[in-house]
């Protein structure tokens, strides 16, 4: 079997449930649990510049670990999770992690951890997206499902007031999330950042888009896959 026709190496359920389990016990109010950490790496994985994990783990892990064989473990699928984003996008096999929530009418699939973690990862290269959406419509327009879910969950705040997506509307925008990560992912490939842009980014102080007095966002609850 060649290497392009070998299905990715994903997590499997039992390391999905592993990373959930200690994501959740090590996490305080506002920080990503797994489907947002999924939806952080999905943005790193499709965005105009390759961002560390020096950088991004910071964004994910906020206490030092028990010993040596738990944060080798924990890193470990981390790592798994992250380099299975671009496989899966690669053979078309791509689907985000999501959060479940109890609602009156029983248990239902929610993308309110994910957008808010594919927010923070445009954050992390907050400079280059902004300045491309302001000036290329294209991009705006490719993000569409990804944002009116956001703006549906409350994760992004809108200049005019958007009525709530029907159940139908929803669950449409959330089966063009793969789509859009690959349209995103080949825009970025097609137009990649220039070294102006890159200037600006580097220019820029790393604190200037956080608000400290920010309200925490939405968090998610149980993950589904």
């Amino acid at each position: 079997m060649t290497a392009k026709t070998e299905w990715p190496s994903s997590l499997d359920d039992n390391e999905l449930d592993e990373l959930d389990r200690y994501l959740r016990a090590h996490t305080g109010e506002g920080d990503l649990l797994l489907d947002g950490v999924h939806g952080l790496l999905s943005a790193l994985a499709v965005g105009p510049l390759l961002v560390l994990p020096d950088e991004w783990l910071p964004e994910v892990l906020h206490e030092p670990f028990a010993d040596e064989d738990e944060g080798n473990r924990v890193l470990a699928l981390l790592a798994k999770l992250n380099d299975s984003i671009s496989a899966e996008l690669d053979v078309d096999a791509y689907e985000p992690i999501l959060g479940e929530v109890e609602l009156e009418t029983g248990p239902t699939l929610s993308a309110a951890g994910w957008c808010e973690g594919f927010s923070r990862g445009i954050d992390l290269r907050a400079s280059l997206w902004e300045n491309r959406l302001s000036e290329d419509p294209q991009l705006m327009e490719l993000l569409g499902p990804v944002m009116a879910l956001a703006v549906d969950e409350g994760i992004l705040s809108a200049d005019t007031e958007f009525e709530k997506l029907s159940e139908d509307e929803y669950d449409e925008c959330l089966s063009q999330v793969p789509a859009v990560l690959g349209a995103v992912n080949q825009y970025w490939q097609a137009k990649p950042a220039t070294e102006a842009e890159v200037e600006a980014m580097v220019l820029q102080s790393p604190g200037d888009d956080h608000d400290d007095d920010a309200p925490p966002r939405q968090r998610s609850g149980h993950w589904v896959h």
